[in-house]
């Protein structure tokens, strides 16, 4: 099956500026969002503090839970509704003494709503100490991950590749990262989990273009570059629709039906895709055309 018929010829190489141009922005607007928020909205993982999952089994009210959090003096807290029944109460670390914490909720929450109508769900504690030992350790995972993938393809490839395919998953990070930022989404570990998942499926998406690439070059080493990207992106183009659309349809589904526990990984995957997919196309393979222009390969150095 082909979305795209045998002979196509889009010229993805002369709309590099603008593509250029739109990363940039998009680059920009995501560090402006996460610095005008004074961060991102770190869950328990990396803030530290205490979360305590509620189901209620009649009607309820965030007004009514705040209100009735403040002889505890947890009125400031993050009071957020987890699907139709259930909230998620999210203490920070050093906001009140947390223990007991948990009790004191669900006795006060009773008093408010009614013996039966409260069911504590889930309780998760996390100090400070680990907190900011787990943020260090999920940026290292992504650093890593980054070297990982720049050491494969450039043994694989070359160089000038590797600096493509690393700067178009640099691209992709930022981006995914700034929708958490400019939704105010929680950001925790699960997200760090989606992240290395992008950054796998982003760098096999390119992969695949840059062995077209470097298949075209040696056929014909007189084709200039420029035409030789060209050539591969569309030669792969119903490849890389296909493999997208697919894996976005199945995200589409997770992130309606899948329920709240996994609703921001699949809203983190999809945006992950739809960006990974643009850079493998308009940002990774032009990368390598710029670098092939400040410092050619050895092989068209000869010609």
């Amino acid at each position: 099956m082909e979305f795209i018929k045998p002979g196509i010829n889009f010229d993805f190489v002369g709309k590099m500026k603008m593509a250029f141009g739109v990363s940039l922005a998009m680059i920009i607007i995501s560090i402006a969002s996460i610095v005008w928020h004074g961060g991102l909205n770190y869950g328990i993982d990396f803030a530290g503090g205490v979360l305590i999952q509620v189901k209620f089994n009649g009607p309820f009210s965030i007004d009514k839970i705040r209100e009735s959090f403040q002889p505890l003096g947890l009125q400031n807290s993050i009071i957020q509704q987890y699907g139709p029944t259930e909230v998620v109460v999210r203490v920070a670390e050093g906001a009140t003494d947390i223990k007991g914490l948990s009790g004191k909720v669900e006795e006060t929450l009773v008093k408010t709503f009614g013996q039966n109508a409260v069911e504590m769900r889930r309780v998760e504690m996390v100090g400070p100490k680990v907190g900011k030992d787990l943020t260090k350790k999920a940026l290292l995972a992504i650093m890593f991950s980054w070297i990982g993938m720049l050491v494969y393809v450039a043994w694989r490839f070359e160089f000038r590749y590797a600096t493509g395919g690393i700067l178009a998953l640099v691209h992709d990070t930022i981006i995914t990262i700034g929708a958490f930022s400019l939704l105010n989404k929680e950001f925790d570990l699960t997200i760090v989990a989606a992240l290395l998942t992008i950054i796998g499926y982003s760098i096999n998406d390119t992969i695949v273009v840059f062995d077209r690439i470097r298949e075209n070059s040696r056929k014909n080493i007189k084709k200039p570059l420029a035409e030789a990207i060209n050539e591969s992106i569309n030669q792969t183009l119903s490849r890389t629709i296909l493999t997208s659309l697919t894996v976005f349809i199945v995200l589409v589904a997770l992130f309606f039906f899948g329920g709240p526990v996994i609703h921001d990984f699949a809203f983190a995957l999809i945006v992950g895709v739809v960006v990974g997919t643009y850079s493998s196309i308009f940002i990774a393979a032009p990368i390598v055309l710029l670098w092939e222009g400040w410092k050619p390969s050895k092989l068209r150095r000869k010609k």
